[in-house]
């Protein structure tokens, strides 16, 4: 079985933070930013994000260019990429924004969550049991059996972890803004874990983007970094 193409995006501040402390998302990107990502939802099959981050920030999680639906329709696609989310407990409220925008959902969750999400969601997103807990590895073989190929991973701190910490990730896109956050108990990008090969492991750098004053860098972690 074939298993999507794993690219993480996420946008972070120059000392490694994604967000503040605040109740409000954060601004860390820029115009020209946010058009690229969403072209990069365009060519994506299936976008994840985290219940956690679902709840904290009620995104639509769309293709907001109409140009680029259309022509995700005219190449036999459907117009919006399947929506994607990951819950140990299942409890995700029906009314967030989430359910309600863009084409077909999907819910991972654990046996337990499974029937929480099941009666929550009823008529909203199909629910999948992966076992007692997540495992990311049989998330990525239920989607390449439904025939995604290419799966965009828009966080928060704990997904992005747990596919690094899994070897599953094959692509890192980060945008670097230019600004510090500086506030120790603020989100990273990622927590600590057990890393593949550890801190001595150097991803391979493909390419840097300057879009207006953010720089965005792209990483293949399954590729030595080392001449």
């Amino acid at each position: 079985m074939i298993r999507p193409h794993v690219l993480l995006s996420v946008a972070v501040s120059v000392d490694g933070y994604i967000d503040d402390r605040g109740a409000e998302r954060f601004p860390l990107s820029n115009a020209e930013d946010f058009d690229h990502v969403d072209r990069l939802r365009a060519e994506s099959d299936a976008i994840l994000v985290g219940a956690e981050t679902i709840r904290r920030d009620n995104p639509r999680l769309l293709v907001n260019d109409p140009g680029r639906r259309a022509a995700r329709v005219a190449a036999g696609r459907p117009e919006y990429p399947l929506k994607v989310t990951v819950t140990r407990s299942g409890d995700l409220a029906p009314d967030l924004n989430f359910w309600h925008h863009g084409g077909e959902k999907r819910v991972y969750t654990t046996d337990s969550g499974f029937p929480v999400a099941s009666v929550a969601l009823a008529g909203l997103a199909s629910v999948a049991a992966l076992g007692p807990a997540v495992d990311f590895a049989a998330l990525l073989d239920d989607l390449g059996a439904l025939g995604i190929g290419r799966l965009m991973v828009e966080g928060g701190g704990h997904v992005h972890t747990a596919f690094l910490a899994a070897g599953l990730a094959d692509e890192i896109r980060m945008a670097v803004a230019p600004m510090l956050i500086g506030q120790a108990a603020a989100p990273r990008f990622v927590r600590p874990a057990a890393f593949p090969g550890g801190p001595a492991r150097r991803f391979h750098l493909d390419g840097v983007e300057v879009l207006g004053d953010v720089a965005v860098l792209r990483y293949f972690p399954k590729r030595s970094g080392a001449s």
